[in-house]
Order: structure tokens, then C-alpha cells, then sequence
């Protein structure tokens, strides 16, 4: 999902999980920055297992630009940065099947995230939510 903060992206995306009764895991892109190589791809791989221990499961990644964003794969950050992005499209569409678990993702910049992020069974899908008009 993508709009102009204050838009309501994070409440659509719980209401989605309650309308569809499942569970709902919250996180930030931030959640997974750390500067010790190898760290934030942890915390990729163990948030994962929890959806997979809470299927089905919705998991939600709020402002998901400052974790997927072209700079970060291809400009002059640290490998870890590269190591997180990587275990987390690995999980998203790799050889284990994460059956039941729907990630959505959230931003206000959806023109900076990076060209894997968004390939088909990825992020494929975008969904504007506009300002409210009422």
C-alpha cells in the first residue's frame, strides 16, 4: 500500500486481518536495521518463524521504503544492509513454501523501493489509499 502519511495504511491493514480472522504481525522496516552484519537478517528469518508457528498469518511491514529502498541494495551501504533486503525476499519467494502468510507492505515512497522488491510474488501489487475525503 502506498498514499501520503496520516492516509491510514496501517489501520487498513489490521482491519484486513480482522475481517479476514487471522492473526496480524506488526513491524517497522526499521525493526530490522542494525549495524552487525548479519543481525538484521535475523530478525527477518525470526519474525518469518512466528508466522509460520501463526499461520494463517498476516504480516505487516510499516514503512517498508527504509528496508527496501534502491540506495540500500545498490548504493554504498554496508553488506548488511544488502544481507537483510536478501533474507527477506529469499523468504518472501524462496524454495520453502510460506503457505498462509500474506505480507503486506507500507509507504509513503513507493518510488524508491528497489526493482526485486517488487517483482511478481513479491510486492507485485500496489494499492493506493488516498487521503480521506470525509
Amino acid at each position: 500500500m502506498f498514499g501520503q502519511p496520516g492516509t491510514g495504511k496501517t489501520l487498513l491493514a489490521r482491519a484486513i486481518a480482522g475481517e479476514a480472522q487471522t492473526n496480524f504481525i506488526y513491524c517497522t522496516g526499521s525493526d530490522f536495521d542494525e549495524m552487525f552484519v548479519g543481525v538484521g537478517a535475523k530478525r527477518v528469518s525470526e519474525v518469518f518463524e512466528e508466522a509460520k508457528k501463526n499461520t494463517p498469518c498476516i504480516m505487516f511491514i510499516d514503512e517498508v521504503d527504509s528496508l527496501l529502498s534502491k540506495s540500500r541494495r545498490f548504493g554504498s551501504e554496508g553488506s548488511s544492509s544488502r544481507a537483510t533486503i536478501n533474507q527477506l525476499l529469499a523468504e518472501m519467494d524462496g524454495f520453502e513454501v510460506n503457505e498462509n502468510i500474506l505480507v503486506i507492505g507500507a509507504t509513503n515512497h513507493e518510488d524508491v523501493l528497489d526493482p526485486a522488491a517488487v517483482r511478481p510474488g513479491r510486492f507485485d501489487k500496489k494499492i493506493h489509499v488516498p487521503t480521506p475525503d470525509i
